[in-house]
C-alpha cells in the first residue's frame, strides 16, 4: 500500500504545524508519513508537547526544521496552517494538492505577561481545532483510515 505523504506548514514550526503533524500522523497511521516544517523554524514550543501529551500523543521527539529541507520530496499534499506561511511557502513542485487552512497562533495570543493557565488555555483552544481539521482531513482524504483517539 502507498502511503500517503503530507507536509505541514507555518511559520516556526514551533506549535501549530507540530500539533498537526502528530494529528495527523495519530489519525492517518500507518498510511501516512507526515512532515511539518517552518519559513523561519524557531524550535518546538514547549506547550504544544505539554497539550499534545495532554491528549495522549508524544511529540516531544519532533523537531523544527526549515521547509527547503524538503523540497525534494514527492507530497501528495502540502498543508500551511498560518497566512504567513502561505505567502512565503516555498515551491513545491512535486506537491499533488496545496491547502490553506489558517489557525489561531497559541503563542501570540498567549504572551508573557499572562498567567500560566492563559497559556495552556490558548494552546488548549487550538489543539482541540487543529485535532478536529486533522480528524476531518484523513477521514475525508482517506476514507478507508478509523480514528481511535476520542
Amino acid at each position: 500500500m502507498k502511503q500517503t505523504k503530507i507536509l505541514v506548514l507555518c511559520t516556526g514550526n514551533s506549535a501549530r504545524s507540530q500539533l498537526a503533524e502528530g494529528y495527523l500522523q495519530y489519525f492517518g497511521g500507518d498510511q501516512v508519513t507526515v512532515y511539518s516544517a517552518g519559513v523561519a523554524p524557531h524550535g518546538v514550543n514547549p506547550l504544544a508537547i505539554q497539550v499534545m501529551a495532554e491528549d495522549g500523543i508524544d511529540i516531544s521527539h519532533h523537531t523544527s526544521n526549515h521547509a527547503d529541507e524538503y523540497v525534494h520530496i514527492p507530497f501528495d499534499y502540502v498543508i500551511t496552517v498560518c497566512d504567513n506561511a502561505r505567502e512565503q511557502c516555498p515551491y513545491f513542485p512535486s506537491a499533488g494538492e496545496l491547502i490553506h487552512h489558517s489557525f489561531p497562533d497559541p503563542g501570540h495570543t498567549a504572551t508573557a505577561d499572562r498567567p500560566e493557565e492563559d497559556k495552556l488555555t490558548s494552546f488548549r483552544r487550538v489543539r482541540d481545532l487543529i485535532k478536529a481539521y486533522c480528524q476531518e482531513f484523513i477521514e475525508t482524504r482517506l476514507p478507508a483510515s478509523e480514528s481511535t483517539l476520542g
